[in-house]
């Protein structure tokens, strides 16, 4: 499969950000009500819109409430207090292009645990009923739009009149919402395994929070409404979208179907968890290290920084990065499919996320070969010899 650089128009380039700005935020909307009041129909959702037009969409826009505030406001104030007050160790964030290197201190392992004890202690002595999430969510959904798109507006303005360092420009924090919604008198399987397995996955996330600070968002996304809005909106509300479905569609999936997904799902996840393992491992022992029992083969690549200084970095060749060079992206794919699939295959919309998911990760992989093939030249060229696939072997 030949490979190309495509050069964009500005404005093409302005048009898609136009774009993000002005669907992304109904689209979560859509996507609530559709899930929650339409039976995840696309087809009700439609028909209504086309009955009652603009009128009716204004309609089912919930008005961000005093309590959804107060939700949001209580949650990130604690959060904000245990990132500050916990105690972690201390990262090195890469070097950016600019000649930065950020710090940061690792303690959302910590945080995450505080979190669900706090959670689960509130639910056990009835301070706090989980379900009232999930009833105010288009709310909360709703003053999330809105809060982060002007928080998205301040740090624009920051990045221009008082920027924290030499990498601010015009161009963390998630939240997910998970819940007992007790509507039928019992919690079906098919809900538990998409609880669990969300669960596992946002643990591995966690565990592997360190590692983060490697990856294409931190490293050279700058915070922006890419990745602000996107994180505190649209990746709270496409992640639990299956979820949402499942509180008023339960299916009873059986003891054994629903092992044999969940099983597959921790699978998958400790399969994506292990490639990014298994890189660092790599990365900080210098390539000194062995990878499935026998010494990595690797590839040493130089480069040219922007100010001129001449690098090394190692491209790992063996394990699961001789597979295909995104390989990692298979089982986060696959994953995101084993906490859709309990919701079985009467509508479309559940998969909305694993089909987003899958053209956002090939769009990426094709970024980073493209930024690491200006960066490498020949040593990327020798590394895609060594290693032809870009995500799925023998495939693509």
């Amino acid at each position: 499969m030949a490979e190309t650089n495509t050069v964009h128009s500005p404005i093409v380039t302005y048009a898609s950000m136009l774009s993000l700005l002005a669907f992304c935020p109904p689209f979560v909307i859509l996507l609530w009500y559709t899930m929650v009041h339409a039976d995840g129909s696309v087809s009700q959702t439609w028909d209504f819109l086309k009955q009652h037009g603009l009128q009716g969409f204004i309609n089912i826009w919930p008005r961000p409430t005093a309590l959804a505030w107060k939700i949001i406001a209580c949650y990130a104030a604690f959060e904000a207090a245990l990132q500050l007050l916990l105690p972690g160790k201390r990262v090195e964030g890469p070097i950016s292009p600019q000649g930065n290197r950020p710090i940061y201190k690792a303690n959302g392992v910590a945080a995450y645990i505080v979190t669900l004890v706090t959670y689960l202690g509130l639910w056990w002595f009835g301070i706090f009923n989980p379900s009232i999430v999930y009833d105010h969510l288009g709310e909360i959904f709703s003053a999330l739009i809105f809060g982060s798109f002007f928080f998205c507006v301040f740090l624009y303005i920051k990045g221009h009149v008082a920027p924290s360092s030499t990498d601010s420009g015009s161009c963390g924090n998630i939240i997910m919402d998970f819940y007992w919604y007790d509507q039928n008198g019992k919690v079906a399987d098919s809900m538990l395994v998409n609880t669990i397995l969300m669960l596992v996955y946002v643990t591995k996330f966690f565990w592997w929070e360190a590692g983060y600070w490697n990856t294409m968002d931190i490293a050279h996304d700058r915070a922006g409404f890419y990745i602000c809005w996107g994180c505190l909106v649209w990746v709270p509300s496409l992640y639990t979208s299956p979820g949402m479905y499942l509180v008023n569609h339960p299916v009873n999936l059986g003891t054994q179907l629903a092992i044999y997904i969940l099983v597959a799902g921790i699978l998958c996840i400790y399969i994506n968890y292990d490639c990014d393992r298994q890189r660092q491992v790599f990365r900080r022992t210098n390539g000194k290290c062995t990878v499935w029992g026998k010494a990595p083969s690797k590839i040493v690549a130089s480069y040219t920084t922007s100010s001129g200084e001449t690098k090394s970095s190692l491209l790992l060749t063996s394990g699961w990065w001789g597979l295909s060079r995104h390989f990692h992206y298979v089982p986060e794919i696959l994953a995101a499919f084993f906490w859709t699939v309990p919701a079985l295959f009467n509508h479309f919309l559940p998969y909305f996320y694993v089909i987003f998911l899958t053209i956002l990760l090939f769009d990426r992989a094709k970024r980073d070969d493209d930024r690491c093939r200006s960066k490498y030249g020949k040593y990327w060229k020798l590394y895609c010899e060594k290693v032809p696939y870009r995500i799925i072997p023998g495939i693509y």
